[in-house]
């Protein structure tokens, strides 16, 4: 097996890895929430859970994100602004933590982490790569790709 390929397969299925699980988000960040344990009087990382800076409204959620021009690619590390915003860290929405051409969809596709993502579905969004001055108008999307009702793994 290829680790290109699993890297693909994985981005297209909305899979967290390194890149998104990366030590400053919560389970509820990454839309896991409904794995943590309401009943549990304690395990590894409940009160951390608590913590007030680790709730806030405006943090990162991961979310997919797609060009809206199919042609056209972005990169790892670009950030996210509102559309029409100005290209400054000010105006930094987020970051993309894996970006990948999909050969099943025949396009760039990425995971990103925004902030209040899961409320931004259908935002059309800018990438913005400081370092190449490259700029990609893009829409935050699920962040499953591919057969996101799991079909395949059911049949």
């Amino acid at each position: 097996y290829g680790t290109e390929a699993l890297g693909v397969m994985r981005i297209e299925k909305g899979h967290v890895t390194h890149a998104e699980i990366n030590g400053t988000v919560t389970p509820y960040d990454l839309g896991l929430g409904k794995m943590v344990s309401a009943t549990k009087p304690d395990f590894i990382g409940k009160a951390m859970l608590s913590r007030e800076g680790l709730n806030t409204a405006d943090r990162g959620q991961l979310v997919g994100i797609k060009p809206l021009d199919k042609t056209k690619s972005f990169r790892t590390g670009s950030h996210i602004l509102s559309k029409g915003a100005a290209a400054t860290l000010e105006n930094d929405q987020g970051y993309i933590t894996s970006s990948v051409f999909s050969p099943t969809l025949g396009h760039m596709i990425g995971l990103a982490l925004v902030k209040n993502g899961s409320e931004r579905i259908g935002e059309n969004v800018t990438i913005w790569n400081a370092l190449i001055h490259e700029y990609t108008e893009a829409v935050l999307c699920q962040p499953v790709f591919v057969d996101p009702e799991n079909r395949k793994l059911h049949a």
